[in-house]
């Protein structure tokens, strides 16, 4: 199986275009993939069925660390999500003049390592606008760790 699961959170664009670039990625790869934005997937049995998932959420807020409204909900019932044993990465957007910078991307994985899940590589953290050459070197790396 080399089923992939993509799932966003993104107010701005700037998450949803970093997953859509991921996406492309995978499917040169030869993987199979379903991407869907955070707002439209239900986190009961959310794994089922894939082996591999990326998770991604932009961050905001300044006293605490904020995900993706979207985002949220997934969040707080991740447990449900069956990811013992899955393959995870996880991504982001967020802007480096806030004091938790990228924080919703730490918070995603360290749940779902908590929660069983196999950690792909390092995290993506953007800061700003996506740029394509980094978004490619991320996914490639997590390829090789497949």
């Amino acid at each position: 199986m080399n089923k992939t699961l993509i799932v966003y959170g993104s107010t701005t664009g700037n998450t949803e275009s970093v997953a859509d670039d991921i996406a492309k990625i995978l499917e040169k790869n030869g993987r199979s993939v379903e991407i869907v934005s955070a707002a439209d997937v239900s986190v009961d049995g959310m794994a089922n069925g894939y082996e591999t998932l990326f998770l991604g959420s932009s961050t905001w807020g300044d006293d605490e660390i904020e995900l993706q409204d979207d985002f949220v909900p997934l969040f707080d019932d991740l447990d449900k999500a069956g990811l013992q044993g899955k393959k995870v990465a996880v991504f982001g957007c967020g802007d480096s003049s806030y004091e938790f910078f990228c924080g919703a991307v730490d918070a995603i994985e360290e749940k779902a390592e908590s929660l069983g899940a196999i950690i792909l590589g390092d995290t993506l953290k953007i800061d700003g606008d996506p740029e394509s050459d980094e978004v490619t070197a991320w996914t490639e790396s997590i390829l090789e760790k497949l």
